[in-house]
């Protein structure tokens, strides 16, 4: 390894000088190193520990408020109107095609499960409830022209499951499937409502209508184009999204990143006092050495060079042991978290790993400066009498 190394040192020979040095005082400079390893540790997985959270919790959220519901504006009598299948084709213009749009009607109708006595519930029409729907148990037929879809909750509260009937509006219906609770945030959870064809609601125009886009972004983008376009004369149109929830949601975690990497620092901080105390000690140390050096021709670069490689040799070598520790930390935090070791090699992890680097071989240099810098200017007879 030394000899594979022989060609760097011939160039840079202050950092020969710097290695040498850092030999002869081994155990104050591995302690030295260990904070900075510590240090280095503390901000890197710290930082894949609030990022990997935040993965977590929106994994189980889902594309948190990936979605848009947009109903029709009260009119001048203040009675809410419905759309046509015009303001239809103009919301799925302006949604463009890479959204979900999804028109449904919504009823209070007597419906009884069970058996039991009807009771008023928000009964759906929706026309393609696949779009926007997975069945828990049983099937969503596609086109969707018969039968009812009942949520998870209504479900497990009334053991209703796909073959049951229930009577809705005096009529009796079979339930084709159970459906998966909605995931995250949004206005497509069914929660205890019944769906059935949109045509057994009646001709009446469509209530709502849910947009689903790829992410919160889009969806906000979108808020904001139905609201100038289909507002623009009159207001036409509510929407309603959780962009502004989203957007706390991601500066709560950006807050918490920001906690804990402080937290880290501190670490750092701890380190850079520890090196500052090795390169003074090594400066009373070599005074003589220091003289002799400048004595015999060293200049005050020279000597700050050396002292400085020094430093940077300690909080390189502590820098490279902590990413190491540290990836194996966040292969452990992402496995006991998200249950895959995988997750801890996105992008953003190796971020913080940088920035922990940067961090300890910049809080090495710094540290050791002023000692450089003194003993760089330490006078050669002063120096030589000790």
């Amino acid at each position: 390894m030394t000899g594979m190394l022989d060609p760097i040192y011939r160039r840079f020979p202050a950092l020969l000088m710097a290695r040498r040095n850092i030999g002869r005082t081994k155990i104050r400079s591995i302690l030295a190193a260990l904070g900075i390893v510590i240090g280095v540790i503390a901000i890197a997985s710290l930082g894949m520990f609030g990022l990997t959270l935040r993965y977590n919790i929106q994994q189980n959220l889902g594309d948190i408020g990936n979605q848009v519901q947009v109903s029709p504006a009260s009119d001048d009598s203040g009675r809410l109107a419905t759309f046509s299948e015009r303001d239809i084709r103009d919301i799925e213009r302006v949604a463009g095609p890479d959204a979900t749009v999804v028109p449904q009607k919504q009823r209070f109708i007597p419906v009884a499960l069970d058996r039991g006595e009807p009771e008023n519930r928000i009964v759906r029409g929706i026309a393609r409830p696949s779009e926007i729907y997975e069945a828990r148990s049983g099937s969503i037929p596609d086109p969707y022209r018969s039968g009812a879809l009942v949520g998870a909750t209504l479900a497990e509260e009334n053991d209703l499951e796909p073959g049951s009937t229930i009577t809705v509006d005096g009529s009796t219906v079979r339930v084709l499937a159970v459906l998966e609770a909605s995931q995250g945030l949004g206005f497509s959870n069914v929660g205890d409502s019944v769906i059935l064809p949109a045509n057994r609601l009646g001709d009446r125009g469509w209530d709502q209508v849910t947009i689903t886009t790829e992410s919160s972004t889009r969806a906000n983008q979108t808020a904001v184009a139905l609201r100038e376009e289909l507002n623009d004369r009159r207001e036409r149109v509510e929407v309603q999204d959780f962009s502004d929830i989203a957007d706390s949601i991601g500066q709560t975690f950006q807050t918490l990143n920001l906690f804990l990497i402080g937290i880290g620092s501190i670490s750092l901080l701890v380190a850079g006092i520890s090196i500052l105390n090795v390169m003074l000690m090594s400066t009373v140390e070599r005074r003589e050495e220091i003289g002799v050096m400048r004595a015999v021709g060293f200049q005050k670069m020279d000597v700050l060079k050396i002292m400085l490689s020094e430093a940077t040799l300690l909080g390189f070598v502590g820098g490279v042991v902590g990413i190491v520790f540290s990836v194996a930390a966040g292969m452990i935090i992402n496995h006991v978290i998200t249950g895959t070791v995988t997750t801890a090699f996105r992008p953003q992890n190796f971020v913080y790993i940088g920035l922990a680097f940067a961090f300890g071989v910049g809080t090495a240099l710094l540290s050791g400066f002023y000692p450089a810098w003194k003993a760089a200017n330490e006078r050669p007879v002063d120096a030589l009498r000790g």
